[in-house]
């Protein structure tokens, strides 16, 4: 079935992408699936943006408040749904957009009704495979990766938390999926509760897709392959980069503290089912995996 045929919409959160990479992306949309909702969200709003908005048939939706992405993505969301919205899709800026990419995506959806998440193959610009699915996250691997990268690479654990044994090259089943390409079934999501606006940064999606994997499928598909670019602006090339980053990464600390405080610390025995069970299918899980006591707390440490 083409995604013409299906009543189906899309979010895109600007951030701080030129506006040329918006309207590359908002043309490859509009080429490919004409009767696709659009949705511009802006966080930072920009006339430019608004204008390019109105020239492709999308709808602009201004954020001077910057509640975060997850409040964004659920007012979109309830927009779509009474727009009559079956699918929605969450577009990073950064994205480059084959032409038939949704249309398949949608298609695999249509076939496959147990699946409520599923991210496509993501690729930089030269070609090389960007590993965006993981477990999910435990404590200790988010301090290793913080304060001690080089020995967590080194030691095989990114590689297990980025489920590299998969090779990125056939249909897996993910515990969490890229946040940059997400399609979504808005029945599902709306089962699971939508997005906890609590959350900012990644953790949004580590909770949505841990609710949502209760009563549906997760899955990753090769055959569906998106470019995505870097996203540079002004402010990174001055010294206001160097304050994102740093509200960036006090951002992600106080969503990790927040969403440990929900699921669990050292103890949360369905995280370490749930990535015991992506492990076992990739092959890949351990008579006694780190951090896992006999009554399985924990995958990832």
């Amino acid at each position: 079935m083409s995604a013409a045929a299906v009543r189906a919409s899309c979010c895109i959160v600007c951030v701080a992408a030129a506006p040329d990479r918006i309207e590359h992306l908002l043309l490859s949309l509009t080429t490919a699936c004409p009767h696709l909702l659009v949705y511009l969200a802006d966080d930072t709003p920009q006339p430019v943006l608004a204008a390019l908005a109105g020239r492709y048939g999308a709808h602009y939706r201004p954020q001077p408040d910057s509640p975060g992405h997850a409040c964004i993505h659920n007012r979109i969301l309830r927009e779509a749904v009474a727009a009559g919205s079956a699918y929605h899709l969450l577009l990073g800026p950064d994205i480059g957009l084959p032409l038939d990419a949704v249309a398949r995506m949608i298609a695999y959806m249509e076939q496959h009704p147990d699946v409520g998440l599923l991210a496509p193959r993501v690729q930089d610009a030269d070609g090389r495979l960007q590993p965006l699915c993981s477990l999910l996250p435990g404590p200790l691997e988010l301090v290793l990766g913080r304060c001690f990268p080089l020995l967590r690479r080194s030691s095989g654990r990114l590689a297990r938390y980025q489920l590299h044994a998969g090779g990125y090259s056939r249909v897996m089943e993910v515990p969490v999926p890229p946040a940059c390409c997400l399609l979504m079934r808005v029945e599902t999501v709306l089962r699971a509760g939508m997005f906890d606006e609590r959350f900012l940064q990644r953790f949004d999606t580590v909770d949505l897709a841990r609710r949502t994997g209760r009563i549906a499928r997760t899955v990753f598909v090769p055959h569906v392959t998106l470019l995505r670019h870097p996203v540079r602006d002004a402010a990174q090339a001055g010294g206001r980069g160097w304050r994102r980053r740093s509200a960036s990464a006090w951002r992600q600390c106080v969503s990790a503290w927040r969403y440990f405080d929900k699921w669990g610390w050292l103890r949360d025995p369905e995280r370490g089912r749930i990535n015991a069970r992506a492990l076992r299918q990739l092959g890949q899980a351990r008579r006694q995996p780190d951090g896992v006591s006999p009554a399985g707390t924990d995958v990832t440490g």
